[in-house]
């Protein structure tokens, strides 16, 4: 594993960023941020749709944009028939409502608007309270995975900025974690810059890194949030070396890269003849080298084959690292195989399958009072609500518990309790003890230790556990 560097490190040397990038790995570095915390020509506030501005502009015409109201954050379903899923963005979100306010450019932009909206939106800052899971948890259907309270006007707005971050950390997230409990144990890089959008790469990469990957390809991604980063040589390198007849020199480019990197690099041995090139690589190396990457063919079969001859070689520390469109499935089929590290790029950042946590952003509450839509495949429950998740003495989460926000704890008989539901945000400004990136990491990792042991299968079925909603009223549940 690459060394670890702390967010504190990786904070130190950071610049501002304009409004498609997040500044912050955790909400301590947040919180040092100056009192504005908007740089001249950062602003989130566009990250939105338009419909929340009119529906802004409609509420304050007829009276209604001050009412007290709730909006929540949940999925009604896991993608693909998921056994859980993984709750991320969190602190990205968390900064981006800070960072939600309109600059007079923007204000100018918006010329469907009338005056009295304009000068709403140029005074707005989000003055609610925000509470949900943290980052890392598990969420299930129903999920109440973000409480957002306020008045109606300041609320409705944020409804895009927050689903368009908790959608794609989410599941980037909640693939990545499949990947890692199907790697069992075995490191896994993640490489999928090219894959996708230049600045969802590095949001990619931290999402990854939070379900359990060790390392990314990303620099930005490394400056940024202080994940470790890893990178050695592309086919192009080798194929660079050719000799004065033009003919390949696999030997020089293995060669030069030793010299430059020292023999705890690892070389891609797959550019022409793997077995010939694991030769090479060894007699230029050492039977020392760190290790061999393979990036195309049978990879069980070429890392069986790969194995025995390095340890004929006498290379037996000398690590095989594969790659090659892994996903979770593939990374399982390679469980007995003698694979030490996967990278893994397309599938991890794009959700492998499901680029959406298909999380939507519902009100809830209006002045105390519960609501919800009528619509037939999309039930929810009206009112605010909280949630605690029920363990068995060994350990081992038994269901989800959903009550009202405000209401009193369920009693859960004997079955052990951990309130899922903390404080995030009180009055717009972030609560002290906002998980790092890196507490979040271990909190998921310890949390997918307490799913039972088929929620850790990768095959399609019912979700690990279930939820349970209890203390609401009839009339609080529609469909």
């Amino acid at each position: 594993m690459a060394p670890h560097l702390s967010p504190a490190d990786a904070f130190r040397s950071l610049r501002w960023y304009l409004v498609t990038d997040d500044l912050s790995a955790d909400h301590s570095a947040a919180r040092k941020l100056p009192a504005s915390s908007i740089p001249e020509g950062r602003s989130t506030s566009l990250l939105t749709d338009k419909y929340e501005l009119t529906m802004l502009q409609a509420a304050l015409r007829d009276g209604t944009a001050h009412r007290q109201v709730t909006f929540e954050v949940f999925a009604r379903r896991l993608s693909n028939e998921r056994r859980y899923g993984v709750v991320a963005g969190t602190g990205r979100v968390l900064r981006a409502i800070q960072d939600f306010v309109f600059t007079e450019e923007q204000l100018a932009h918006l010329d469907f608007l009338d005056e009295q909206t304009l000068d709403f939106l140029r005074n707005y800052r989000f003055t609610g309270h925000i509470d949900g899971y943290r980052e890392g948890e598990l969420y299930f259907p129903y999920s109440p995975i973000l409480t957002v309270r306020g008045t109606f006007a300041e609320c409705v707005i944020l409804e895009t900025v927050i689903l368009s971050i908790m959608n794609s950390d989410s599941a980037v997230a909640s693939a990545a974690a499949r990947m890692v409990t199907a790697a069992d144990g075995r490191p896994i890089i993640e490489m999928g810059s090219r894959r996708t959008h230049e600045y969802s790469a590095v949001t990619a990469a931290r999402a990854a890194y939070l379900a359990g990957f060790v390392a990314t390809s990303n620099l930005e991604a490394s400056h940024r949030y202080g994940i470790p980063a890893s990178g050695t040589s592309a086919h192009a390198w080798t194929l660079l070396h050719v000799d004065e007849n033009g003919r390949p020199d696999e030997e020089a480019a293995f060669r030069a890269q030793v010299e430059t990197l020292g023999i705890d690099t690892t070389l891609l041995v797959d550019t022409f003849d793997i077995t010939k090139g694991v030769e090479t690589a060894i007699k230029v190396a050492g039977p020392e080298l760190g290790g061999v990457r393979i990036d195309s063919g049978d990879l069980a079969a070429l890392t069986r084959r790969v194995r025995k001859q390095l340890d004929d070689l006498g290379a037996y520390n000398t690590k095989i690292v594969v790659s090659s469109d892994l996903d979770e499935f593939a990374i399982a089929g390679l469980r007995g195989d003698p694979v030490d590290a996967f990278g893994v790029g397309t599938s991890v950042v794009t959700g492998s399958g499901a680029p959406t946590a298909s999380m939507v952003y519902k009100l809830v509450e209006v002045e105390g009072h519960p609501v919800a839509k009528r619509s037939s495949g999309k039930a929810m429950t009206g009112g605010a609500k909280r949630a605690l998740r029920a363990y068995r003495g060994t350990g081992v989460a038994v269901e989800e518990v959903v009550y009202p926000f405000h209401g009193e704890r369920p009693d859960t008989s004997r079955l052990d309790t951990t309130d899922l539901t903390i404080a995030l945000m009180r009055d717009g400004a972030l609560v002290d003890d906002c998980p790092t990136l890196e507490q979040s990491r271990d909190h998921l990792a310890h949390q997918l230790t307490t799913l039972p042991w088929e929620g850790l299968a990768l095959s399609r079925d019912e979700p690990a556990i279930a939820t349970r909603f209890t203390g609401f009223t009839d009339s609080a549940a529609t469909q």
